[in-house]
Formats: C-alpha cells, structure tokens, sequence
C-alpha cells in the first residue's frame, strides 16, 4: 500500500490539471509560452502518474483496468473481473 500522502498528492495533481486544462489549451494555440510559464507546475498533465486504484501501487500499472498486476491477479482468480479466465494450454 502506497502512502496516503503520495495518493493525496496525485489526486490534487488531478484536480488541477482539470481545472487548468481549457486555459493551457487556449495559452498554446495562442503561443503563449510565458503565460503558461505562470501556472502551477502541477497542472500539467505530463506530471501526473498512474497509479492502482486499490493500493496506490505505481508500478505493474495495467491501463486497461487501473490497477496494479498484484490486484489483477487477486482480482480475477476471485472472478471480480469480468471476461478474464486463467489461461491453460
């Protein structure tokens, strides 16, 4: 389990890329580099890391389904994840 504050911080990452999102678009299509040089280092989305959602692991990060191999695997040898069988050849 990661720490809560290393979640707590992504989340605040979240928030502010959302918030700041349409005015970084609108600042880059107008080439103003020194205007987006004045927002929060955080509201860049490039800073933000994936994370599992149960655990807040960083690593072994599957997009598909937001968490971490740990918690894919539990998960789906319990059969909470639709669709998803062990395979056997």
């Amino acid at each position: 389990m990661a720490k809560k504050s290393i979640i707590a911080r992504e989340v605040k990452r979240k928030k502010l890329v959302e918030k700041y999102a349409e005015l970084r678009k609108q600042l880059k299509e107008a080439n103003d580099y020194d205007a987006l040089d004045k927002l929060p280092r955080n509201s860049n989305p490039i800073r933000m890391h994936n994370r599992c959602r149960l655990t807040g692991r960083p690593k072994g990060f599957m997009r598909d389904f937001g968490l971490c191999r740990n918690m894919f695997r539990k998960m789906a040898l319990d059969g909470k994840i639709p669709g998803i069988t062990k395979s056997t050849w």
